[in-house]
């Protein structure tokens, strides 16, 4: 079978490898959606924590069982699943207090161990979502969508609260449209005009603020000197995530859903006198994607604008490289098999 290894930095390689063997508790998974993510981006551009090299990517994972354990009742070859890429060991006091998210032994595929950048992958069945009511574009789009309602969760927005969201990338857009869902008023913040008016017109975001022309003034004019309940810090970037705190109001929450390598700072006294909560959001757990696959078998957003560039497998190699360039607009490219 045909698989794509990032040997290293903006490197990639086809290779011809063995198709794996099932294994008990596992299924055999073909693959036939890939999307792409800042995690794939960062690790071609050599900036993700947490990896090393070689790595297969790949995480945003749809397919079809080709082959699967038969003590398996609830799962049949034939059936599209998703894929849930986060493998966690389900034995600490963290998975037993539900937050398989963040368990201490996570691994996740694409980034800790070889992810789903090939034909065939196998899979424990513990982490296959049946998902034969969604398209294959739809169940690949699970688990972006999943973090943005994780953080969404995380943060307890409410219809009462107003929120920015810096980054309107895809995990910026995904915080967005779950915090929709629950009714609060949304100002998108980013640096890219093209992706703020994405935002308004697949999502109908009403505020907007371009973060390169004081963002602290236009929030404070949007909210009439309030500011905002909730920050969401969708970008990464060690600038933004420590500006994002310029942005709550008083009692307010900063949530870093967003990660990088540096090291955040803020001043002290304004984080004391507002009495601010700081979090962090990572990943997703099973409730999430569950919450997702409801909304997207039911919901009347056209989920199929949000993926704006395509390629065949075997074109990847050269089409990757032309969607890391921020001129090219992605919000979500997707690899077909």
């Amino acid at each position: 079978m045909k698989q794509i290894l990032c040997e290293k930095i903006g490197e990639f390689k086809m290779l011809d490898v063995e198709k794996p063997t099932l294994e008990k508790g596992h299924a055999i998974i073909k693959i036939k959606r890939i999307g792409i993510c800042g995690t794939d981006i960062h690790a071609y551009n050599g900036v993700q924590p947490f990896f090393t090299y070689p790595r297969v990517l790949g995480h945003e994972l749809s397919g079809v069982i080709d082959e699967i354990d038969s003590d398996e009742e609830s799962l049949k070859a034939g059936d599209k699943v998703a894929i849930i890429p986060y493998r966690y060991c389900g034995k600490c006091n963290t998975c037993k207090q539900g937050k398989t998210n963040c368990c201490p032994n996570i691994s996740v595929m694409g980034v800790h161990e070889d992810g789903g950048m090939q034909e065939y992958i196998s899979v424990p069945t513990s982490h296959l979502l049946q998902v034969n009511d969604l398209s294959l574009d739809e169940a690949a789009l699970l688990e972006p969508l999943a973090i943005g309602a994780h953080a969404v969760r995380r943060g307890e927005v409410n219809c009462n609260q107003t929120i920015a969201v810096v980054g309107a990338g895809p995990i910026g857009l995904g915080i967005m449209l779950f915090a929709k869902e629950v009714g609060a008023n949304i100002i998108a913040v980013d640096i890219n005009e093209n992706r703020l008016k994405f935002c308004h017109e697949w999502l109908d975001i009403k505020h907007s603020v371009n973060a390169i022309q004081n963002p602290v003034e236009a929030i404070q004019q949007i909210t009439n000197g309030n500011m905002v309940d909730i920050v969401f810090d969708a970008t990464g970037n060690k600038k933004s995530m420590e500006q994002s705190l310029d942005f709550i109001s008083y009692g307010g929450k900063v949530v870093y859903v967003g990660l990088t390598k540096e090291t955040i700072q803020f001043h002290n006294p304004d984080f004391h006198k507002r009495e601010t909560t700081l979090m962090g959001s990572r990943n997703a757990t099973i409730e999430d994607f569950l919450n997702v696959y409801h909304m997207l078998k039911n919901s009347k957003v056209s989920i199929q604008r949000y993926i704006t560039h395509r390629a065949p497998f075997r074109h990847m190699l050269e089409a990757f490289p032309t969607w890391v360039n921020s001129d090219a607009n992605v919000i979500k490219a997707m690899v077909e098999l």
